[in-house]
């Protein structure tokens, strides 16, 4: 590999490293109850800790130690803002 090949993909990977971080599930940090903020971040990184989640056992795509509905509101929005929203329903083509 070329060093401007590798030069492309540290970025890359940095970025991948920052997104799965701060996955949900992580018992070893969990001090306080998931609010809303944590919500939209695990709504947001939801398709990468999916994927993770296929290959390890240890990442779950939703925190079960959260605050209820203030964690849900802000995971659905989050997931909604990542895969678009319902912006897709609203564009129509001209006729």
């Amino acid at each position: 590999m070329k060093f401007s090949q590798i030069k492309r993909w540290i970025p890359i990977g940095l970025i991948a490293l920052l997104l799965t971080s701060c996955a949900p599930g992580n018992q070893e940090f969990v001090q306080q109850a998931a609010g809303f903020w944590m919500g939209l971040w695990h709504g947001f990184i939801s398709f990468f800790t999916f994927i993770i989640s296929l290959f390890n056992e240890n990442v779950g795509i939703y925190e079960v130690n959260n605050n209820g509905g203030w964690y849900n509101f802000g995971f659905i929005l989050g997931v909604s803002i990542f895969f678009g929203g319902s912006s897709k329903g609203t564009c129509r083509g001209r006729r």
